[in-house]
């Protein structure tokens, strides 16, 4: 059975490496103020959002067996803790960075951070000690840093180390300068790379 969806991006990744990815360019009736990331999700992200989502459905399923045995607390309770794990997991995958016309969002489990492109001071890549899947333990790695205009402490939008791009070095290589990209087309003041 073919999987048109399947050979289109093959073909794409098939392509001359010098070449334009056609899904790099947007398309003539996309919204340019809508905010996308410029690079795909890592699969362990999606496969961890996957298990979360199942682990959701199993709690919804014994949402409706308590509810139908009539222990409506206990049923409220576990209904409560399955849109919990729902959304925490849709906004587990909406973390990462996006770009639109007007600046750089930062998005995490639990905040996120919107920076117009004329407060930017530098965006680079630097080889530093990274958190390994955002836990505490941490190994040398790259990371894109940003700094912010008016001081602070830099911002590390990116590692590949992270849930995107865990032993993908080159899809980092590639979120990476597509950020970088952003950042020269909308900057006013050059930054550094």
């Amino acid at each position: 059975m073919p999987l048109p969806f399947l050979t289109a991006d093959s073909a794409c990744d098939a392509q001359d490496p010098d070449s334009p990815d056609p899904r790099d360019h947007a398309l003539p009736y996309e919204d340019a103020d809508r905010w996308r990331r410029p690079y795909r999700p890592g699969p362990l992200r999606v496969a961890i959002g996957a298990v979360l989502l199942l682990i959701s459905s199993f709690m919804l399923l014994a949402t409706m067996i308590i509810a139908f045995a009539g222990a409506w607390a206990a049923a409220a309770v576990c209904l409560v803790a399955a849109l919990t794990v729902i959304g925490g997991t849709l906004r587990l995958l909406a973390s990462g960075v996006r770009v639109n016309g007007t600046g750089l969002r930062r998005t995490t489990v639990l905040s996120t951070r919107t920076i117009p492109w004329q407060d930017l001071a530098e965006l680079r890549t630097a080889q530093q000690p990274v958190r390994w899947m955002g836990l505490p333990r941490t190994v040398q790695g790259q990371a894109l840093v940003l700094k912010v205009r008016g001081g602070g402490e830099p911002l590390v939008l990116l590692t590949d180390h992270n849930t995107d791009f865990l032993s993908r070095p080159e899809a980092f290589d590639r979120a990476a300068e597509a950020v970088q990209g952003w950042a020269d087309d909308h900057q006013v003041v050059p930054i550094a790379s």
